[in-house]
């Protein structure tokens, strides 16, 4: 049986940790914040109290923590003690200089690295529905088979070279976030116009200019239903890794600029972060 210990139990962590669990993994959780892990050992996961004991014996470590920092801090601890061919599988979405950078880390100790930033919300996360966007050596793939094939629908191997998963992610990323802002766009223009913004909806469902995603956030905004899914913060963060990344490309990433002044806009104080994304409509009402 492949043991799996997933570090940061937050709104994706937790339901990938319950997709491995019911997929007969030997599952292990550390959460920095141990009461947001504890309702997982209710379900029959065990709970770390420290990250060392928790990757002690895996053969893959899932690190699915909120930016590039934390994972490097939390890792900085653990890779030593991690068995010999276990695997370090770094989901969370960090940005390409990190992503290498997190490469080279994994080298220096002779760690084994995949570079495997995840598609999907809250929602796919705890159905084992996301799409894994996979980069690394091809002689980790076996290894980490298991636990993609557990957290995900498919998996996509983009390239052996570390980045590679996650430029697949940020190009992925750049889009769900622009659907997400014209949306909140459109949505608030409606209201502005004093029209209800459900007619805007109407008008696009089930034409070429529709999109179940617009869909779904457009309900949300217009409800103000922010229960969290990818949360504003999420989005701040990634819309700016994404500009960085679009002009370290050459490409023009003021899209994307435009975008995180709009996410920003929409934490209005308070725990507005941690938020759903959709509540960026803040900025156009």
């Amino acid at each position: 049986m492949t043991a799996v210990a997933v570090l940061g139990t937050g709104l994706m962590g937790a339901g990938m940790a319950r997709s491995l669990a019911r997929a007969g993994l030997e599952t292990t959780v550390w959460n920095r914040t141990k009461e947001k892990a504890l309702p997982l050992r209710e379900e029959g996961i065990a709970v770390a109290d420290e990250p060392r004991s928790a990757v002690a014996g895996a053969d893959v470590v899932v690190t699915m923590l909120f930016d590039a920092d934390s994972v490097e801090a939390v890792m900085r601890q653990v890779l030593d003690d991690m068995p010999d061919r276990a695997v370090w599988a770094q989901c969370a979405t960090v940005g390409l200089d990190a992503a290498e950078r997190l490469a080279e880390l994994a080298g220096e100790h002779g760690v084994a690295y995949v570079d495997s930033p995840v598609l999907g919300t809250r929602a796919p996360a705890e159905k084992g529905e996301l799409t894994v966007l996979a980069g690394g050596p091809s002689s980790a793939r076996e290894r980490v088979a298991p636990v993609f094939d557990a957290i995900g629908s498919r998996t996509v191997w983009v390239g052996e070279k570390p980045g590679s998963g996650h430029r697949l992610k940020l190009v992925a990323n750049a889009w769900v976030l622009s659907v997400t802002g014209a949306t909140a766009q459109s949505v608030g223009l409606a209201e502005r116009f004093g029209i209800d913004p459900r007619m805007f909806l109407e008008a696009i469902s089930g034409g070429p200019l529709d999109c179940a995603y617009a869909q779904m956030k457009g309900e949300a905004m217009i409800r103000h239903d922010f229960a969290p899914s990818f949360s504003l913060g999420g989005a701040i963060k990634d819309s700016a890794l994404i500009g960085d990344a679009a002009t370290s490309a050459g490409s023009d990433g003021s899209l994307m600029r435009a975008l995180h002044a709009c996410f920003e806009s929409a934490v209005r104080g308070g725990d507005a972060a941690n938020e759903d994304m959709a509540a960026v409509v803040r900025a156009f009402t």
